[in-house]
């Protein structure tokens, strides 16, 4: 599965921003697919996955980003978003894309596939 992230620049806190990670090869409906960040000097963190199960998509976020911040995926199951909306300057990181077989986790190193990153920087 190559991924590819797309969507960081540069916005004002409060502003929003949209990230896209397409994949190529193969549909993501099998996946969990998640968006982990890492800011400078910290380790990557969890910041969002979703999962597709009987009932339908499963999400699940950070504490941090509850409520501010939505995953989603595109009908054609090639797609995975984050919108991130009143973003602050906390957010500001470098966001990947990652995607895994079975059950959803906040733990990076369990994630098989990663996109290349996209940055992000709130400005306050």
């Amino acid at each position: 599965v190559q991924r590819q992230a797309s969507g960081g620049g540069l916005v004002q806190a409060g502003g929003s921003l949209r990230l896209s990670c397409a994949a190529s090869g193969r549909s993501l409906s099998r996946y969990v697919l998640a968006w982990f960040r890492q800011a400078p000097g910290k380790e990557r963190e969890f910041v969002a996955a979703i999962s597709w199960g009987w009932s339908g998509a499963n999400t699940d976020y950070a504490d941090s980003v509850k409520g501010r911040f939505t995953i989603s995926r595109d009908n054609a199951k090639t797609t995975v978003y984050l919108q991130m909306n009143s973003l602050k300057s906390e957010d500001t990181a470098v966001y990947y894309c990652a995607a895994k077989v079975g059950l959803t986790s906040g733990t990076d190193y369990l994630y098989d596939y990663w996109g290349q990153g996209t940055q992000v920087t709130v400005s306050s």
